[in-house]
């Protein structure tokens, strides 16, 4: 049978799906609820943590670390959760050390959206932990990893491809963080932008039905409506998308700020002559002392955001918060804890427009959301889920254009001062590069036809084998050549190995190419055929240099080779950088 690339033009689509896409949704559905209840039960161990911690009893109930008085045991309690987390990376699982989302990313690029049930176990956990005991972090990059991980379990359990485990992993995470916010758009585009790494419908499908289920599950779980519903109204006036733009320079700024410290911090730590699972221990010192001096800087800080928010606080105590929680913040995430980035970027970004709007109108509250937006394009590189998450978190959708302005210029600021974000750079000093702009691959919308060689040198069918063997001895100038019959129809494919072969093992006298060939691997494509389907057969086969044929006549009409392919990536790399300008009449 011929190996032939067959996408001709009736099964040409905008888009590469099947009736998988319906099964992965389906399964969606029970990652969604896993996802939900994930999020419901990392909530419940944040609480029980901090009760024990803080207030020495069992309770899930939700309470402010603020409303403890513990002197100089504020220094200690942090340190003490920070020695659990260590000797939970140590002698469980070093995966669970810091953001979570990069260790995401790293497990759908790298590792095939494998993860183990022991870090689904001790994520969550060690996460509970370190924001119980004081640490300054979010519960959303942890929900990420741990939602993350029972879309990734659950994949398993069934014989999936990677990329369909990529999908259900991706969804698990989507809905983990719905469950936390209750933003099902912004996690969406979150997926998007940063997990996903592409735009099909295989995987957003599935990615907004575990979403909705998600968000169907919050109200009974957590509780509905926007987390920090704010109540002032939007300025009308005609400057505030450009004061917003304004605010996202700063928040840009800031980002850029943050992450050269973070991992400048983090260099340090590496320098220490102290194995890694001490070194969140050393930077809970930190975190305790900034709690002595504020102690709104300990934990998630929810109550600060919305503090933030209702433009509630004096601007000194903005200012401090600014500052402290940037550096307890740094020092402890550099140390590589458990814990989320999320939260802490949005109290400082929060901060910082806060501060920027003091004057404005609309209230500090208007512009610490716009900063917020800014902060998380800036250090998450993901605009549009900046953009949208400070809307849904906030319920006031009637500012989508300040935080767009804001979430866009950050973004802008981020991308030409830093070569990667807050997030991938963790990667990247694993030896491991990510590129997070999305293309269309130019092998897939170029046809062979438009790349093909029509100028096919081919042999007669009725060559000799002898002749044959003569032939690539002296003329040859390529490695193989089509075969084709009287009439130009392909008969197969003659290469450079088969005249060796031929000529170490001798030829029957009389035989002819036609009657030696045997099309049982031969390898074809039409016109029509996208180019991308002829690498994919070059790489099946093996063979180099496909020949193209009429699909009715079996006629060869043409040649692609590899080096032909290569001509697809030249014409895209001359439409990106060739600048040419057009005047006057053509």
């Amino acid at each position: 049978m011929t190996a032939t690339a067959q996408r001709d033009r009736s099964t040409l689509a905008d888009h590469s799906v099947d009736t998988r896409m319906l099964l992965l949704a389906a399964m969606a559905l029970v990652v969604g609820t896993g996802g939900a209840f994930g999020a419901w039960l990392l909530i419940r161990m944040i609480a029980v943590a901090t009760n024990l911690f803080w207030f020495g009893r069992l309770s899930a109930r939700p309470v402010d670390i603020t409303a403890a008085s513990l002197g100089l045991l504020t220094v200690a309690i942090p340190v003490i959760g920070s020695l659990i987390v260590g000797l939970m990376a140590r002698f469980g699982s070093e995966k669970i050390r810091g953001h979570g989302i990069p260790e995401a990313i790293e497990t759908i690029l790298f590792g095939e959206s494998r993860l183990s049930l022991k870090v689904a176990i001790l994520k969550p956990l060690s996460s509970a932990i370190s924001i119980g005991s004081g640490g300054p972090f979010g519960a959303e990059g942890p929900i990420i990893m741990t939602g993350g991980a029972i879309g990734s379990l659950f994949a398993q359990c069934f014989r999936l491809s990677a990329a369909e485990r990529k999908t259900l992993l991706v969804a698990g995470a989507a809905a983990g963080m719905t469950g936390i916010f209750g933003t099902p758009l912004a996690a969406i585009l979150l997926a998007i932008e940063v997990l996903l790494f592409e735009w099909k419908p295989r995987s957003f499908v599935p990615v907004v039905a575990a979403v909705l289920v998600a968000l169907a599950w919050r109200p009974l779980l957590i509780g509905a409506g926007p987390l920090f519903p704010v109540v002032a109204a939007v300025p009308a006036e005609a400057w505030t998308v450009a004061a917003a733009a304004v605010v996202g320079l700063v928040a840009g700024l800031e980002a850029t700020l943050l992450s050269a410290a973070l991992y400048r911090i983090e260099d340090l730590f590496h320098r220490l002559p102290l194995h890694w699972m001490w070194w969140p221990a050393l930077g809970a010192v930190v975190v305790g002392l900034g709690g002595l001096i504020d102690a709104h800087v300990l934990g998630a800080g929810y109550a600060s955001i919305e503090a933030l928010l209702a433009g509630s606080l004096a601007l000194r105590v903005v200012l401090a918060l600014l500052v402290v929680k940037a550096v307890v913040w740094l020092v402890a995430l550099g140390s590589g804890t458990s814990g989320g980035v999320l939260a802490p970027l949005l109290i400082l970004g929060g901060a910082a427009g806060a501060m920027i709007g003091q004057g404005l109108p609309g209230g500090a509250g208007f512009w610490a959301m716009a900063g917020m937006a800014g902060i998380m394009s800036g250090a998450m590189r993901a605009p549009l889920t900046g953009a949208l998450f400070a809307a849904e978190l906030t319920g006031r959708f009637d500012a989508l254009p300040e935080t767009i302005a804001a979430a866009g210029t950050a973004y802008a600021v981020s991308v030409l001062l830093m070569r990667r974000s807050i997030l991938t750079e963790k990667i990247a000093r694993r030896g491991r590069h990510v590129l997070q702009e999305y293309a269309v691959d130019a092998l897939e919308f170029m046809q062979a036809g438009r790349l093909m060689s029509r100028d096919v040198d081919t042999l007669p069918g009725s060559m000799l084998l002898t002749e044959a063997v003569d032939f690539f001895e002296n003329q040859a100038t390529h490695r193989s050549y089509p075969v084709v019959d009287a009439d130009g129809v392909l008969v197969g494919m003659v290469s450079r190995t088969d005249a060796l072969r031929w000529q170490v093992e001798g030829v029957a006298a009389g035989a002819r190419l036609a009657e030696t060939l045997s099309d049982a691997s031969l390898a074809t494509a039409y016109p029509e055929t996208p180019c991308g389907a002829v690498a994919d057969l070059m790489v099946e086969t093996g063979v180099g240099r496909i020949p193209i044929v009429d699909p009715a006549s079996r006629r060869v009409v043409g040649l692609l080779s590899r080096h032909d392919l290569l001509k697809a990536r030249a014409v895209q790399r001359c439409q990106e950088h060739a600048r040419e300008s057009f005047s006057g009449s053509r």
